[in-house]
């Protein structure tokens, strides 16, 4: 689990499954109260979670990491029947579910924020307080780095990291740098990686399929404000008696949907999402149904990237690889961008592993494809941020007729519309920071992480591409793309050590 420093810190944008296991109980058992405080530890981290029970009977509470310094982080969700309880943690993407004892004093269950892990709560007495934590280090500011010179900054600036650190040879880590400033390209690589090695992108996936949206906007097929329930078949959800979910809500995370659906239940926690189909999906629409709450805020939900994703396939009448390939990557030219990999690819898929550094299986996502189930190289990712860095030079490739509506497409998928964490905005998927002005995006699955950020300001972009999850510290490869932001910004630079 990884939680942020303080409320606005490092987001953990992550598409990780909710392992939702249990049997039905056989009859209603009365709800205990659940008002208090509770400690929990996952792995080595102090957990304290807070719960309160308003007047009408409304669950409300807060999480502390308690070595973490991150305290008051707001829980919501809350989900109280009989003795089954669910919450999130949307701060964190994060997500926890079992079952209170029936004295109310242990919460038994499974948090979520990149694999299910136990995390059982104990109620306590008197409250635990925080562990005096560090803040996080920064290496002195330099002169604004060029890309061609950045390779001999972070040669220096990883030292650590490749000695004994998260890039160590003992580790297995590789991971994949690509960066252009002002039209001069590099790509390098450290550790077990090389320069056509093919990763897993996770969650950046969500801005291809925030492009395929604008693509089919510009072609006239679909309209922004279009409610997602009319490009569904027939039947498949009832519409709402008042405002319902639009894809623009969809594309911007304001949709009021949760992260997961509740019947998401993978057979195989190692590939989590590859049971869970357009029938489960639409079951839990017809149940959901997609009325858009009327304070519906910021809700990070890879649930509702999967139906956008899905949703556009069923408007164009093919399913979501092709649509990716018809819209974007082959008007672009990423020949190593797609969802499933032919078998040439699969010799260059470099072995992903997971926070511990042992192997992890690849993920193969269905209907959630739209939110994560992307594989790329550096190179084709760095020709995909050229591309939202500069619209007006995308140029046809192989005389592809989608071509010619991608700048405007791509115009529009940069427009900011709506508030996402203090100090961000939320365009097309694609988040920006207020500060630094970068459009970014990251992403995680079982086995791989990803950064990647361009800044139109600055003219200049990166990728950051690693075959390793994120750990207890956090995602490294968020780590490494804030860095190279900031060492080509000229600002003082995250540290990379341990």
């Amino acid at each position: 689990m990884t939680l942020p420093r303080t409320r606005s810190g490092w987001m953990v944008w992550l598409l990780f499954a909710a392992w939702l296991g249990g049997t039905p109980l056989a009859q209603a058992q009365p709800t205990p109260n659940v008002a208090g405080d509770f400690a929990g530890m996952l792995g080595s981290l102090h957990l304290q979670l807070h719960l309160q029970v308003g007047a009408n009977g409304d669950l409300s509470g807060s999480l502390d990491s308690l070595d973490q310094g991150s305290m008051g982080i707001p829980c919501a969700d809350f989900h109280l029947d009989g003795q089954a309880f669910t919450f999130t943690v949307p701060a964190v993407h994060g997500s926890w579910k079992g079952t209170v004892s029936s004295d109310g004093s242990t919460l038994s269950g499974t948090w979520d924020q990149g694999s299910p892990l136990m995390l059982n709560f104990v109620r306590q007495l008197v409250a635990l307080t925080a562990k005096a934590v560090r803040p996080p280090t920064y290496d002195p500011a330099m002169a604004p780095v060029a890309a061609a010179d950045l390779k001999s900054v972070l040669d220096r600036d990883l030292a650590e990291a490749l000695r004994s650190g998260e890039l160590a040879p003992s580790t297995g880590a590789g991971v994949a740098i690509a960066v252009v400033e002002r039209g001069v390209r590099q790509i390098f690589t450290y550790g077990a990686a090389k320069p056509d090695s093919i990763f897993e992108i996770g969650s950046v996936t969500k801005t291809f399929t925030g492009l395929v949206l604008a693509q089919m906007i510009a072609q006239g097929k679909v309209q922004i404000d279009e409610p997602v329930r009319a490009l569904l078949p027939p039947g498949t959800v009832a519409r709402p008696a008042g405002p319902e979910i639009t894809l623009l809500d969809l594309a911007t995370q304001h949709s009021g949907l949760p992260r997961m659906p509740d019947n998401f239940r993978p057979v195989d926690k190692d590939n989590p999402y590859a049971d869970y189909g357009r029938a489960e999906l639409y079951a839990f629409l017809k149940k959901k149904g997609v009325a858009r709450p009327p304070d519906a805020g910021f809700l990070y939900s890879n649930l509702g990237f999967g139906l956008l994703g899905q949703a556009l396939a069923e408007r164009a009448g093919i399913p979501y690889p092709a649509l990716l390939k018809k819209e974007v990557t082959d008007p672009l030219g990423l020949s190593d961008t797609t969802v499933a990999l032919t078998p040439a690819q699969k010799s260059r898929f470099i072995p992903g592993h997971d926070a511990k550094h042992r192997p992890a299986h690849a993920w193969d996502l269905v209907a959630f494809a739209g939110a994560g189930a992307i594989r790329s190289t550096a190179a084709d990712m760095l020709t995909y941020v050229e591309a939202n860095l500069h619209p007006e030079s995308v140029k046809a490739a192989g005389g592809s007729p989608a071509a010619a509506t991608l700048p405007e497409a791509l115009n529009f998928s940069h427009q900011l519309r709506a508030d996402a964490h203090p100090g961000m905005r939320i365009a097309l998927a694609w988040l920006c920071k207020s500060d630094s002005g970068d459009y970014w995006h990251n992403g995680t699955t079982g086995g791989f992480s990803a950064y990647v950020f361009f800044n139109p300001a600055g003219d200049y972009a990166a990728v950051v591409l690693l075959n390793t999850s994120i750990g207890d510290n956090g995602s490294f490869a968020d780590r490494l793309g804030v860095h190279i932001s900031q060492r080509l910004a000229g600002k003082p630079a995250i540290s990379l050590a341990n």
